[in-house]
């Protein structure tokens, strides 16, 4: 590993620590740095939906969607009882299918997932180095000058790249003049917590919810990752002074007491804050050599539970990008892409969690049912100038934030999974599924062909490319015999049961390319040879 390494990441939450995750599986060094002394405590954004769980499966860090709990039925009760008034999940139910492996969205509280994205990092011998604090950035056309301070110590710090990812009050969005435009709602305030408790007649398998959202109440989600006797709080209302609230451990107890006729036996809260609604976004996500995600570039209502999604979203969108481009293998131009195919998506994101927020603050309800849309697998950027497909039809409105619409596939969109797939060829068998092809560091180019013949040529323009950044599979149709196949891809996929040529829309005896970028995203779906070519020459330089 080089002894100054070219991109330092600035904040250690999730989207810091999938920035430096996907850039040391690209190869590219980092040096992250956080200006707490010690990791965060709390659950903190604890919703983890199916689109961010695919990238989680992309990055091999199984233990989010291992370790992460189905969202609990909530229960809402009469005012001031335990009688039960309501019974209902706040999570659309989505039918299972081949296509999407990931269809119940999970929770894991921040504090846990920042403990295991740290652990893959070690695995590279990269550290999160705590109670370091980024004092400013000076950057040139060679690369970024960070001044850093630790235990009251100055350090001078010479990079290429800069990656903010301190959150709404962090230095890089300010060092770089960016706005942050936008409005702070006074009607959407909270506080958020995790506390020790225990609460007779009140189990541990429902979310329960006491008390209105206008006046005063109180919503209880059973976490083990606190404790036995852990939940997640949230004090809403009115009639509830909720800064000196968040202040007083005392009065939090009062609060809950008041709100549930029953024995409670208080052990301590763990964690708590204010939370205020402010629903904001920059103007662009980077400057030069150095670029923000996450919180650091856009804020917004919680009830959508979309924005710890978004901001590792932010990340692995531009951090496959940065390492092409520190690996001499892209333009610099690339990483204009970060900007141009994620600020759309978050000005749409803000839009959708607004609007849930008014519906909650004028039901008086924190737990309203949510809309399919908050799955995030509509999530596109089919608008992308380095996207191409020759077969969509042009002049149709794009919706950045649509719902999953199983009948269509455009590039831009989300690749889908297909599971069963037989690997032939080459000596190797076995089961494969193409979730287990896509990963951060490289395309993968996926030739749909009836026999060897069709796919030659493809794979023949593919020698091209660097190996190490693209590889082949050709995905042949179940009626073909294994025993003829030896197209020379990296990998040869027979369709046993359809799944490919259904989710992919490819008909019976079609040749069709598509050219799965290292996100997850399918960057191209062309005819063949030339349509390739096209695609990688808005990637790679001189392609």
């Amino acid at each position: 590993m080089n002894s100054t390494p070219p991109v330092l990441v600035v904040g250690a939450g999730p989207a810091g620590l999938v920035a430096a995750l996907t850039l040391l599986q690209n190869g590219t060094p980092v040096r992250i740095i956080d200006k707490d002394p010690n990791p965060r405590i709390g659950q903190r954004g604890s919703a983890i939906w199916a689109r961010s769980l695919e990238l989680f499966n992309f990055l091999d860090v199984p233990e989010v969607n291992d370790l992460g709990k189905p969202v609990p039925v909530i229960r809402s009760y009469r005012s001031g009882t335990l009688e039960l008034m309501t019974e209902y999940s706040i999570v659309p139910h989505m039918e299972p299918t081949p296509a999407i492996p990931f269809y119940v969205s999970k929770m894991i509280g921040q504090q846990l997932q920042d403990v295991i994205l740290r652990s893959h990092l070690e695995k590279f011998l990269c550290f999160v180095e705590m109670g370091t604090e980024l004092r400013s950035v000076e950057q040139s056309n060679e690369g970024v000058t960070a001044v850093l301070a630790k235990n009251g110590i100055l350090e001078t710090f010479n990079t290429k790249w800069v990656i903010g990812a301190d959150g709404a009050k962090g230095i890089v969005r300010k060092q770089l003049g960016l706005t942050f435009l936008g409005e702070t709602r006074d009607d959407a305030r909270i506080v958020v917590g995790d506390i020790r408790l225990n609460c007779v007649g009140l189990d541990r398998l429902h979310w329960h919810q006491f008390g209105h959202f206008k006046t005063r109440g109180l919503s209880l989600r059973p976490t083990d990752e606190i404790g036995e006797d852990g939940w997640q709080f949230f004090i809403f209302g009115g009639d509830v002074d909720l800064t000196k609230a968040a202040q007083s451990e005392e009065l939090v107890f009062e609060i809950i007491a008041s709100l549930i006729p029953t024995e409670i036996t208080f052990t301590k809260v763990v964690w708590m804050s204010e939370f205020k609604a402010n629903i904001r976004m920059v103007n662009k996500l980077s400057e030069g050599r150095v670029f923000v995600v996450g919180d650091a570039a856009h804020v917004h209502s919680p009830t959508g539970g979309q924005g710890l999604n978004s901001s590792v979203q932010d990340a692995f969108n531009l951090c496959w990008k940065l390492a092409l481009v520190e690996k001499g293998l892209a333009n610099k131009s690339l990483l204009e892409t970060y900007t141009a195919e994620r600020l759309p998506v978050i000005s749409e994101m803000l839009e959708l969690t607004t609007t849930i927020l008014n519906q909650v603050v004028k039901a008086g309800d924190m737990t309203i049912p949510r809309n399919p849309i908050t799955f995030m697998l509509g999530v596109n950027c089919r608008f992308s100038n380095i996207v191409l497909d020759e077969f969509a039809i042009p002049g149709k409105p794009i919706n950045a934030y649509g719902v999953l619409d199983e009948g269509n596939l455009e590039a831009g969109d989300r690749a889908p999974d297909a599971p069963n797939m037989l690997q032939v060829g080459g000596g190797k068998s076995g089961m494969k599924t193409l979730f287990g092809l896509y990963r951060p560091w490289y395309h993968t180019v996926l030739v749909f062909a009836s026999n060897h013949a069709d796919a030659t040529p493809i794979l023949g323009a593919l020698e091209a490319y660097d190996t190490s950044v693209v590889r082949s599979a050709v995905v042949l149709p179940s009626s073909i015999s294994a025993t003829s196949i030896a197209p020379p891809a990296d990998l040869v996929l027979v369709d046993q049961e359809g799944h490919a040529y259904s989710a992919y829309l490819v008909e019976a005896g079609q040749t069709k390319v598509f050219v799965i970028r290292p996100d997850g995203v399918i960057g191209a779906i062309v005819h063949g040879v030339e349509g390739v070519k096209k695609y990688f020459s808005k990637i790679f330089v001189d392609a």
